[in-house]
């Protein structure tokens, strides 16, 4: 099982749903970095659970101890270890799925995998797990903002409300003004209306979405199979409930001609630039400077507050009414999860082209 990400900036992630705590370890990370323990809190505690009305009513403090690796406010080079204890739980919640497999979850692919599973909230598949990811992704954020570079995320869809695709048009620091994080206030009310509807329907729903990275050097990634956005690529779809994921002008780019297509190259103020950003900030898996957006689709949550069909262990036709406390659309918490993984990925790739100190 794999357990690790990344190249020189590395998280090793442990624990489940249910345990005692979920943690990690943080290697890579370059020294005499000031650590704001303040900000790392509160990029947890925007996808801790019971923030908001649409979110899982679940109760998590989700508190995060540095171990090792930080002395009198800065890292010291050495590995970052940190944990964050669970204080919730309602493992009798469970009980019921003990011999089921839950549609569309990890329970049948992880038992025929291992032969053995935790079926309390999923155990090591839980979206819990992401705790980690955002811990790393505030350490990363620490680092990037020393280089000047930035990383933003939104919701840009839910179910069929949808935002316009150029961020641009939005103004991003709006993004956390709303239950929902999206900049665009009359979209973000739509779409709290149609979340809060399914889940009184004990429903849920999916969407995208959007990230953009601002100040990103060029030349980051390789030419061949270490191609940046193949690693945002991969980085996203890790990501709990993640379907797709693309780049620059992705599926919406092919039915354009080539002399739309295009970034035509200019001298701007004695630098390279282009006229327009078709390509996302990546042009043959390596940064160009301009500024790095893609779009991320997460499917509705697997977990229905309604009877459904299932098997057993034994193969035998049953069925399921799942209990609990579930989030009825993943999105508002899953924002900083997606920052966090294009934080880690770019931090990175800046280390795979410089010295690990910054």
């Amino acid at each position: 099982m794999r357990n690790t990400f990344g190249n020189i900036f590395t998280l090793t992630t442990f624990g489940e749903s249910h345990g005692e705590a979920i943690g990690g370890v943080v290697d890579g990370m370059p020294a005499d970095i000031e650590i704001d323990v303040d900000f790392i809190q509160s990029e947890l505690n925007r996808r801790r659970p019971g923030q908001s009305s649409i979110t899982t009513s679940r109760q998590e403090g989700d508190v995060v101890e540095l171990l090792s690796g930080v002395f009198e406010g800065r890292s010291t080079g050495c590995p970052i270890g940190f944990i964050v204890r669970n204080t919730n739980q309602h493992s009798q919640d469970y009980e019921n799925m003990r011999q089921l497999f839950r549609p569309s979850h990890a329970d049948y692919t992880y038992f025929y995998k291992y032969g053995h599973r935790d079926h309390r909230g999923g155990g090591r598949s839980s979206a819990r797990i992401t705790i980690s990811r955002v811990v790393a992704g505030a350490l990363a954020k620490l680092a990037l903002r020393k280089v000047g570079i930035q990383i933003y995320a939104y919701t840009s869809q839910v179910g069929d409300i949808r935002l316009d695709r150029d961020y641009r048009k939005y103004d991003l620091s709006l993004t956390e003004t709303n239950i929902v994080r999206c900049p665009d206030p009359v979209k973000a009310a739509e779409m709290i209306q149609l979340i809060t509807q399914l889940r009184t329907e004990g429903d849920t729903i999916g969407g995208v979405i959007t990230g953009v990275v601002k100040g990103c050097p060029a030349g980051l990634g390789d030419p061949e199979f270490g191609k940046l956005h193949a690693a945002l690529g991969s980085a996203m779809l890790s990501i709990n409930a993640v379907k797709g994921f693309e780049y620059g002008e992705g599926f919406d780019g092919v039915t354009a001609r080539g002399s739309e297509q295009n970034d035509v190259f200019v001298n701007h103020n004695g630098l390279v630039s282009t006229l327009t950003n078709h390509s996302g900030g990546i042009q043959g898996g390596i940064s160009n400077g301009q500024d790095i957006y893609f779009r991320v689709a997460f499917k509705p949550v697997a977990t229905l507050l309604r009877e459904q069909d299932t098997v057993d262990i034994q193969g035998n036709t049953t069925k399921l009414t799942a209990k609990g406390r579930h989030d009825p659309c993943v999105l508002p918490r899953a924002v900083p999860v997606v920052e966090s993984m294009a934080a880690m990925t770019i931090l990175d790739y800046y280390l795979l082209n410089k010295t690990t100190k910054i």
